[in-house]
């Protein structure tokens, strides 16, 4: 390998690392920060998803705008990246960390803005400033994906049981998991600015460049349709282990045996889809998960070791889901838009709204049929929709994302 090859290289582990306090900031936070104001707020469900889904709609306007900026920053990425950490350590810290100065439901508006708006910005950097880093790689995106998404995914692993792990050890966990995230993510800021010299300079394309793409847009929308089901597993699954399962304590355990295993996978799933093509290998990834998930139809009380064993499998297909589809993504980009931030603004807008379609869509409703979170004598109505929501919505979803990519020709 040449030595323009070798010294990039050398630097995918600060890649992984970004994408590690990327990724524990994100859907470690849905899952978290709504039962937590919930129960330790006495916020009520519907009134977080209300504040959720308000954030999604700014996120409208933002993404774009972000993407808009990303492009034109030049020589003051760094700057501006360093900045997005520090936002993002804040936020953190405030959300968890700070009792609430004003009405716990604003406190919550604010610190989750701040939060999700620097995720954003740095997001959206983070994978434009990939599509040059993959032309210096040998394995190009495939390659960069497999390092970044499985420090994504074991940042989510990490982010998903700490606060779990630190109940009963320390007398304020959520606190202890935000102060140590806020100190690693000025870690992996620095350990990138390396990265971000000079800024991406070619000429900015626009939204309505890409969107007029056929394969970019029907990208965009497998993504926005594939997402979805994990988005709505994430937001119900410590309610469906607790009340469903009937077993708190565990999910800590679970969530980390689904990470893992997701995590785990991805380099397997890359070298499949070098080997077979990533549309075939992530068309079989998706129609496993469908058969992996079905099966918690079934589960009942009591039932945590069948569960794992569902986590483990259906964590490894969504490996599939987080390496491949950002690497076709990518690939499209690299010929559409070379500069990606447009293009990554409208793919992390989409990836948000699918948190928030499931936050606003399920939490309500489960209020609506009585069911209360930490409760031991949940009506049976609220379980079973708990349990359809849970398990049978992602699995009809996953259903059509794999219709969507069938009919996708990605030669195009």
């Amino acid at each position: 390998m040449s030595a323009t090859m070798t010294a990039p290289a050398a630097r995918l582990p600060a890649y992984s690392l970004f994408a590690a306090v990327l990724s524990g900031a994100g859907l470690p936070i849905y899952i978290y920060a709504p039962k937590f104001y919930a129960d330790t707020y006495g916020v009520s469900l519907a009134t977080l998803a209300v504040v959720l889904f308000a954030l999604r709609l700014f996120d409208v306007v933002q993404d774009p705008v972000l993407g808009w900026i990303s492009e034109r920053l030049g020589n003051l990425r760094a700057l501006a990246v360093s900045l997005g950490g520090g936002l993002l350590a804040l936020s953190m810290y405030g959300l968890f960390a700070v009792s609430p100065p004003v009405a716990p439901v604003i406190w919550f508006a604010l610190t989750i803005t701040g939060l999700f708006s620097a995720f954003s910005f740095l997001t959206i950097n983070f994978y434009a400033q990939g599509i040059e880093k993959a032309g210096t790689l040998d394995g190009g995106h495939t390659q960069l994906a497999a390092w970044r998404e499985t420090g994504a995914l074991l940042g989510v692993c990490v982010a998903a049981v700490t606060p779990t792990l630190l109940t009963g050890i320390v007398p304020a966990p959520f606190a202890v998991f935000a102060a140590s995230f806020a100190g690693i993510a000025v870690i992996a800021t620095a350990l990138m600015l390396p990265e971000w010299s000079g800024g991406v300079t070619r000429e900015p394309t626009g939204i309505k460049a890409i969107l007029q793409d056929n394969v970019a847009r029907r990208l965009l929308l497998l993504a926005l349709v594939n997402a979805t089901p994990l988005a709505v597993s994430s937001t119900l699954f410590l309610f469906f282990v607790e009340s469903r399962l009937q077993a708190p304590g565990s999910d800590g355990p679970l969530l980390v045996l689904f990470f893992l295993a997701a995590a785990l996978s991805a380099p397997l799933w890359a070298k499949l889809a070098g080997r077979f093509g990533e549309k075939p290998t992530l068309l079989g990834a998706m129609t496993l998960a469908i058969a992996a998930f079905g099966f918690v139809l079934t589960l009942g009380v009591g039932d945590v070791w069948l569960f794992a064993i569902i986590c483990v499998a259906s964590g490894a297909t969504i490996g599939a889901d987080l390496t491949l589809l950002p690497a076709m993504f990518a690939k499209r980009m690299a010929q559409v838009s070379p500069n990606g931030g447009q293009g990554f603004g409208l793919w992390s807008l989409v990836s948000k709204f699918t948190l928030a379609f499931a936050a606003v869509m399920l939490l309500p409703l489960l209020d609506f049929v009585g069911f209360q979170s930490g409760a031991t004598d949940n009506p049976e109505i609220a379980l079973t929709t708990l349990t359809i929501l849970y398990a049978l919505v992602p699995c009809a979803l996953k259903l059509v994302a794999i219709a969507l990519l069938a009919a996708t020709n990605l030669e195009e």
